[in-house]
């Protein structure tokens, strides 16, 4: 009879803010029924939706229990191709992603993947939000060209099955953008983002999740193209909108924050920038971890924002924990690893240290020529950066070379 009345009870998507007060209400009548050993169907697909309402609630650390729990009592139970363990398959890889766990989500998002494409098909729904999701795994371990090639197959997939407008599309959309602005194309993403943007706002309104995520991929693109006032007046309106829906320390909100305050930086508002980066660290701490990867880019952040007030030496200190933290994290190679080392290179330079910020700099254009190529924008910008210790330390001058000699 319990389970009945639970799954009865069904608040809805678990997407929207909207209904959370509601799954918050069911959520511990529906865990008291143990559901992973629950025979009622209704039960356990309840069950799995709720590892979404929790992941989307920005609960790090209760989604991975609930999410662990079901994958493996029913992958043992069912066996690993049964369609309840790649659902709980599925919420597992989200609550690993939301957790900063992100090869083991790609682990976990590949084997999925496969099973889907030889169950189902590689068009079936299913199997397309599964590559959805790899491809952002791939981002977010710093492989932005594989998850790109995988987005513009399943948007490519999705515009075909499910139309332009279908919310599943308009994920891909903006997901392609993200892989783009990764790579630094960031007129092509501008252009995605915009128009990923608008439909949004036309098929689920202005305040949906999916359409605040467009609206920060824009104000990206905004940023990236020496914008600031735009991404500036873009970011402070999502900020608004995600502190009234989700609240101030959703990871969301969070994200737009952290981007808010980068705009502040360039348009020079410094000290404002400062304290906002200041804000987000601790929230982020808090809420995530020292280690999650979000933490790191605003402790990241904010040394960058002390650099430019002048506090090297407290830049530095911050510089080299995040660096520390995201080689154990991350990686050596991880793109955002090596943006902590170029930056710890500027924070010995202007501390005077020329030969070890000329150390650490050979090190990371020598990765980055590796990782990214040497024509990439950002392996170039750590050759600057090596020239100006070689200059600094009298073994080249001005003209002596050019980006391409290095």
């Amino acid at each position: 009879m319990a389970e009945k009345v639970v799954a009865a009870s069904d608040p809805g998507d678990q997407d929207l803010p909207s209904n959370w007060t509601a799954w918050a209400h069911v959520l511990p009548h529906l865990l008291a029924l143990d559901p992973a050993a629950s025979d009622s169907g209704q039960v356990r697909n309840l069950a799995a939706a709720a590892v979404w309402y929790l992941a989307r609630r920005g609960d790090a650390a209760a989604a991975p229990d609930l999410a662990g729990c079901l994958y493996e009592l029913w992958r043992d139970r069912f066996g690993p191709d049964d369609g309840y363990t790649l659902r709980a398959a599925n919420g597992l890889a989200e609550a690993l992603r939301g957790m900063g766990r992100y090869a083991e989500a790609r682990d976990l998002d590949e084997d999925l993947l496969s099973r889907r494409r030889r169950l189902y098909g590689d068009d079936d729904t299913n199997t397309l939000w599964d590559a959805n999701n790899l491809a952002i795994d791939l981002r977010r371990i710093g492989e932005y060209s594989a998850a790109r090639e995988l987005d513009e197959d399943t948007l490519a997939r999705r515009r075909r099955v499910l139309g332009e407008d279908h919310p599943d599309t308009l994920a891909s959309s903006g997901n392609l953008a993200a892989d783009l602005y990764a790579l630094e194309e960031y007129e092509a993403a501008r252009e995605l983002s915009e128009g990923t943007l608008a439909r949004h706002r036309r098929v689920l309104g202005e305040d949906h999740p999916d359409t605040l995520r467009s609206a920060s991929s824009l104000a990206i693109g905004l940023y990236e193209r020496g914008k600031y006032e735009a991404a500036r007046e873009l970011d402070a309106d999502t900020l608004a909108r995600r502190r009234r829906l989700l609240g101030d320390d959703h990871p969301d909100t969070l994200t737009s924050a952290s981007s808010l305050a980068a705009d502040l930086d360039k348009l020079g508002e410094s000290e404002t920038a400062r304290e906002l980066h200041e804000d987000t660290l601790a929230r982020r701490r808090r809420m995530l971890g020292g280690d999650h990867p979000d933490t790191l880019t605003s402790a990241s952040n904010l040394a960058g924002a002390l650099c430019e007030l002048g506090e090297y030496e407290a830049a530095w200190e911050l510089d080299a924990d995040t660096l520390a933290c995201r080689r154990r994290v991350l990686g050596e190679d991880h793109p955002d690893t090596l943006s902590s080392a170029n930056s710890l290179g500027v924070d010995l330079h202007r501390l005077g240290e020329y030969e070890a910020a000329r150390e650490l700099h050979e090190e990371t254009l020598a990765r980055r020529r590796r990782v990214l190529g040497e024509d990439d924008p950002v392996t170039q910008r750590t050759a600057r950066n090596l020239l100006a210790d070689l200059q600094a330390l009298g073994e080249a001058q001005p003209g002596d070379m050019d980006d391409e000699e290095f």
